[in-house]
């Protein structure tokens, strides 16, 4: 039942008429033998070395076609900022499979790896975001490779399973600690924007404040933001947030 309602959750609200305007482009990367479709965000003026931001979608967006993954989330909100101030690489898993798949892992690493050579991007300025399914494969990601990204946004994702149908949950750990404390520990010093909606009945609103308490625990620097009265669907007022741009470009890796 939860494995429908996540599906159901990304794609009910899906914009059928949301054409990428000329700021997306689409590349494509190989790994591992298989070519993989992605598109990439690129403003009206970039700067000669541009921060990059890689996003990563949800559930109902995932395929072949290289364009579901603009949807939601990100890519709708770019369309109507123009002069965002970076690239952002926009990859798109398999029909079936989750971020949380090495495969996808790779994959996207990959696409963000290629679009930093591309397009000049200042390696000291990358960013992760993603929602839902891609707010997993976004903890994914930023335990897998620790001091890559100099911030994250992670909307209504979280770190366990929560229908025993689906393999949604962060790999790697051992199954002796606590998930939440391990991630925590495995992120090292990334500052992370935690959004989650009160009343998500989809990805359980628990699995983001679990994650901020262990955050907290290590003092690490970290937000959390919830959304009182939203359902699964936060990721239009977390990427509406107005300080949220503000404070992730202040983030620098050495």
């Amino acid at each position: 039942m939860l494995r429908t309602l996540l599906f159901l959750g990304t794609t009910a609200m899906v914009t059928p008429a949301f054409a990428a305007s000329e700021h997306f482009v689409e590349r494509s990367v190989d790994v591992n033998g298989r070519t993989y479709r992605y598109q990439v965000f690129v403003p009206t003026s970039p700067p000669e070395h541009p921060a990059v931001v890689l996003f990563l979608h949800g559930s109902g967006e995932r395929g072949d076609d290289n364009t579901k993954q603009l949807a939601q989330g990100l890519p709708p909100w770019l369309d109507k900022h123009p002069d965002f101030p970076a690239i952002v690489v926009i990859p798109q898993t398999p029909d079936g499979q989750e971020w949380t798949d090495q495969a996808n892992t790779s994959m996207a690493m990959a696409a963000l790896e290629q679009s930093i050579t591309e397009f000049h991007g200042d390696r000291h300025r990358l960013y992760l975001t993603g929602l839902s399914m891609g707010g997993y494969g976004s903890w994914q990601i930023a335990a897998q490779y620790p001091g890559t990204f100099a911030a994250a946004a992670i909307i209504c994702g979280g770190v366990t399973a929560f229908d025993d149908e689906r393999a949604l949950v962060v790999h790697g750990m051992p199954s002796d600690v606590d998930p939440f404390e391990w991630t925590a520990r495995k992120i090292g010093h990334l500052p992370v924007w935690i959004f989650h909606g009160a009343e998500d009945r989809v990805v359980p609103t628990w699995q983001s404040r679990r994650m901020y308490a262990a955050l907290t625990d290590r003092q690490a620097t970290v937000r959390y933001t919830e959304f009182p009265g939203v359902n699964h669907g936060s990721w239009d007022k977390a990427y509406g947030t107005p300080d949220l741009w503000t404070w992730m470009f202040a983030q620098r890796r050495p």
